[in-house]
């Protein structure tokens, strides 16, 4: 059974990452918590790994492959997010891995600080029964998706970037008769009042 883990994130250039958080810590600031967050990401899959043999792979924005490296490391895989809105990037994200003869996906962002190890494990565990599995966020997106097979339904027809993302998935999800297994509900760090 081969489980892949992919973090979608930015580099974190100030001015270039949570924009919508400048107003309240500055291009910098924004730009150090992304890091931070980035990093608390990264640091729980690793803890993850120890226990369950899975892939990691970074799917970045911004910069490149060596500043990547230079920043989390050169025992990661990094490769480039593709083109178009989140739905088109994340998409090709698991397309490539299920063409790759992974079992389990899931996809994580960087932007939950409280998404730990144990939550991530559940969610491959989930995934044994069920097709989909979606960590809901308070503001009515998600902050995890995993799959067990690439459905492409998933990432059309979404409402990206607003609180309709988790019902419009999970409408897509009861038209194609999914089993879907759903964790425990978190905040995303988006907005000032997210701090």
């Amino acid at each position: 059974m081969t489980n892949c883990l992919i973090v979608f994130t930015r580099y974190p250039e100030a001015g270039k990452v949570k924009t919508r958080l400048i107003p309240v810590l500055g291009a910098e600031g924004a730009a150090i918590l992304h890091r931070q967050m980035t990093e608390i990401a990264i640091a729980q899959v690793k803890k993850l790994q120890s226990s369950l043999p899975l892939s990691l792979e970074v799917h970045f924005a911004g910069g490149d492959r060596q500043l990547m490296e230079q920043w989390l490391g050169d025992d990661l895989l990094y490769p480039q997010q593709s083109e178009g809105d989140i739905g088109m990037r994340m998409a090709s994200a698991f397309q490539t891995a299920f063409t790759n003869n992974m079992d389990n996906v899931i996809i994580i962002g960087s932007d939950c600080p409280t998404l730990n190890s144990q939550i991530i494990a559940e969610a491959f565990q989930a995934l044994s029964q069920h097709d989909l599995v979606l960590g809901p966020a308070t503001d009515g997106g998600y902050y995890l998706i995993g799959l067990r097979r690439f459905i492409p339904e998933l990432f059309t027809g979404i409402s990206w970037s607003t609180s309709e993302v988790f019902q419009q998935t999970l409408e897509i999800a009861e038209k194609l008769n999914l089993k879907v297994a759903y964790l425990t509900e978190l905040s995303d760090v988006d907005r000032p009042e997210d701090i």
